[in-house]
């Protein structure tokens, strides 16, 4: 039996990277898989490709740090496959910038996507999920939202913000009974087109690939299907007694 068959989960940044992997995994585990992303072609090719191999998917537009789009996410999700079961909130982006020559333009940009963005999902998820009797709620922080770095301090504080709004949602939703359970996802370097942008705009692209697999003790990054195993498993039925728990996949990192 598939793990999470007759569900239906909403996966964010489902365009590439780690929300890719998800999308494919959950659907190829019978979950119906809406994909959101702005990047609109990207995100059908996924959506279509997941339709092709035999599951279900479909592709919506999606801002995650507007609010009027989140509802229009949950209404397209609801319209065409009845309910809710599954939200992947893994919509991100990140850049350099120390706390001193952070703009207060690119902190709001930031925090607007990752913490925002997860706030008006667990915020919208919660009825649609509550009118299915239950469901889980997977939170993409990031080992940055568990240790400080000195040169990205608006990733910390979005990352670190996710990691306790979680646990707040958590107890919210345990407190009322509602069946919704709320847990957060910390990667360490995943190979996705984020890292792999951050690396080529490095001024020695080749020193700093091995810069960022020395700092995990197994000797290289993770690959986005390990995270994706990671929120199957949350997603699942599996996981029914874990809430407002910090699932931590990071080939050691933050051991040392």
């Amino acid at each position: 039996m598939p793990r999470v068959a007759g569900k239906v989960a909403i996966v964010t940044g489902g365009a590439m990277g780690i929300g890719q992997a998800c999308a494919e995994l959950l659907a190829a585990e019978g979950a119906a898989v809406v994909v959101t992303d702005r990047e609109t072609e990207a995100g059908k090719k996924v959506a279509d490709a997941i339709t092709a191999a035999g599951h279900r998917a479909m592709f919506v537009e999606h801002d995650v740090g507007d609010e009027d789009a989140w509802k229009k996410v949950i209404a397209a999700a609801l319209k065409a496959y009845g309910k809710v079961d599954i939200l992947v909130n893994n919509a991100g982006v990140g850049w350099f910038g120390d706390v001193e020559h952070t703009s207060l333009d690119d902190w709001r940009k930031l925090l607007r996507i990752n913490l925002d963005g997860v706030f008006l999902g667990i915020k919208y998820a919660i009825p649609a999920m509550r009118t299915a009797g239950g469901g889980s709620i997977i939170n993409m922080s990031s080992i940055e939202g568990l240790v400080g770095d000195p040169r990205i301090a608006a990733y910390n504080a979005s990352k670190g913000g996710v990691r306790l709004l979680s646990k707040s949602a958590a107890l919210y939703c345990a407190r009322e009974r509602t069946g919704i359970r709320v847990n957060s996802v910390h990667p360490g370097y995943i190979v996705t087109p984020m890292v792999e942008r951050g690396i080529e705009s490095s001024d020695n692209p080749a020193e700093m690939r091995k810069t960022l697999e020395a700092l995990h003790p197994v000797g290289h990054m993770g690959k986005p299907m390990d995270i994706a195993y990671g929120v199957l498993y949350l997603a699942s039925d599996e996981s029914e007694f874990a809430t407002g728990s910090e699932l931590v996949i990071d080939g050691g990192y933050t051991a040392q």
